[in-house]
């Protein structure tokens, strides 16, 4: 399955709906990940937790 999580806009709320390590889980799985460029930044998960977790940005 191809999951895609895109950052928060507009709201003021700059969380998002998974973290890197949720990422692990899902690519163990034999799922494909895509998070848009930028969307943990309010969460302190920078591109590259969630690119060394097994997504693409």
């Amino acid at each position: 399955m191809r999951i895609t999580v895109l950052g928060e806009r507009g709201s003021g709320d700059r969380r998002v709906s998974i973290t890197p390590e949720a990422v692990e889980t899902l690519v163990e799985e034999g799922h494909q990940v895509i998070v848009e460029s930028g969307a943990g930044d309010g969460i302190g998960a920078a591109d590259g937790a969630y690119q060394s977790a097994g997504a693409q940005t």
